[in-house]
């Protein structure tokens, strides 16, 4: 079923055509600079509800795929919920610049919708907002900008995208390149490594199994209006957030990665410079817990089974006296 509007009602959740044993929902918002928009609301509910859910935010060019994860929650009592963001993974449309936007907000919507129908629609009492990547930068500024904000309970940010990882010349015209996204915003930037990708996906030298035609090992190249749009959420990240409710911040305890293969991609963060979350994270509020984690990948909870097992230990431990 597609639901029409910035805050969907009571809708009908359908079996999701990925993972099964979820569910999901389209959600249908105004049309965009590309045309029409939709995103995707996922969702399994706790075997044994306890009023508590989870609102999972995937990263660039990424989408919901991680069961484990949602297998996790649900065994400590959450009923777990995932949004597919527009222009990505079930979410993309023919006509769109996948992964593509000229500012986070734009994401607000769904955010909004999907809050409305975990807190309203399913009658959940509790709610931690979780996000990875940039969908933990899109998460943090949620948090102080967001319509619905005050209907989140805690935050767990995931190897948050609190800085960009590239060389010295690189971060020293980043301004003008954030400045250039404005009157070019559809020009292509720079490249992505496929090596990432290799590093967790089956395929490669990794572990896990999802649909690269949603998560490519390589994607298209940034277009410099989305790195304006990281940017300008960066910066005030940066300049400190008065985040009220408590949040958890979980990164790896080194980064790592490189032009070639080498065997810093299975236990490092390769994607994201973790001094960044460990110099901003404890700026987002005065209730921040930050946790380093030996081993981990910049995914957390892709990385090693003993690893991810640590993190779970952590996130769950915090949860139960934050939620």
């Amino acid at each position: 079923m597609t639901v029409t509007t910035r805050t969907s009602p009571t809708a009908t959740w359908v079996p999701d055509t990925l993972l099964p044993g979820f569910e999901s929902m389209t959600m249908a918002f105004p049309d965009d600079y590309d045309g029409p928009v939709t995103a995707t609301l996922v969702r399994r509910p706790a075997p044994a509800p306890a009023g508590r859910a989870v609102l999972y935010i995937h990263g660039f060019i990424d989408y919901f795929f991680q069961a484990h994860m949602a297998d996790a929650y649900n065994a400590h009592g959450f009923s777990f919920y995932a949004l597919d963001l527009r222009k990505s993974g079930r979410s993309m449309l023919p006509h769109q610049r996948p992964y593509f936007s000229r500012d986070l907000r734009e994401h607000f919507a769904e955010i909004d919708a999907a809050i409305e129908i975990i807190r309203a629609a399913e009658g959940h009492s509790r709610l931690l907002l979780n996000g990875h990547s940039a969908g933990g930068l899109l998460a943090a500024i949620y948090a102080v900008e967001g319509a619905r904000r005050g209907q989140i309970d805690a935050i767990f940010l995931n190897s948050p995208f609190f800085g960009f990882n590239v060389d010295p010349l690189t971060q020293a015209i980043s301004p003008l390149l954030a400045a250039l996204g404005k009157p070019l915003p559809n020009l292509n930037v720079g490249g992505l490594s496929p090596l990432y990708g290799q590093s967790i996906h089956r395929s490669g030298r990794g572990a896990w199994d999802f649909d690269l035609r949603l998560k490519p090992l390589m994607g298209p190249r940034p277009r410099l209006g989305w790195v304006r749009a990281i940017y300008q959420a960066q910066r005030q990240v940066q300049a400190g957030l008065r985040i009220p409710q408590p949040t958890l911040l979980i990164h790896s305890a080194r980064s790592g990665g490189g032009k070639q293969w080498n065997d810093s991609f299975t236990n490092t963060d390769c994607v994201l410079d973790v001094a960044h979350m460990r110099r901003y994270g404890p700026g987002l509020g005065d209730k921040v817990t930050l946790i380093s984690v030996e081993g981990a990948m910049h995914d957390l909870v892709l990385s090693a089974a003993p690893v991810r097992t640590r993190v779970f230990d952590q996130l769950f431990t915090w949860t139960e006296g934050n939620l």
